[in-house]
């Protein structure tokens, strides 16, 4: 093998690593926001992971290019969706407070 496959394999091992991190996070953690940091986080760590290891192995740079791409519209899209999501779960706590009150 040479240096480029042992990177590579290294790069998917720790990508695979972290997305089975943040599933177990997102099965363990008590709460939405725990549970929300968690999975964002990690599985935006091991995709970049997973898409470092492929760019060692393509030889063409604009396979390469949509490869960056897509990791970045994916971190854009997990970042907007995990706001949402919790920015709802504060309301309906707030909300819930209130009717408490």
């Amino acid at each position: 093998m040479i240096w480029a496959d042992l990177f590579s394999i290294a790069c998917f091992a720790l990508g695979s690593f972290f997305y089975l991190a943040g599933t177990v996070g997102l099965l363990r953690l008590p709460d939405v926001f725990t549970r929300l940091h968690a999975l964002t986080k990690a599985d935006n760590l091991g995709l970049g992971l997973i898409v470092l290891g492929a760019i060692v192995q393509i030889n063409d740079w604009m396979v390469s290019a949509k490869l960056v791409l897509i990791w970045g519209l994916v971190m854009i899209a997990s970042a907007t969706v995990a706001h949402l999501i919790a920015r709802r779960a504060l309301q309906q706590a707030q909300a819930a407070e209130e009717k408490r009150t």
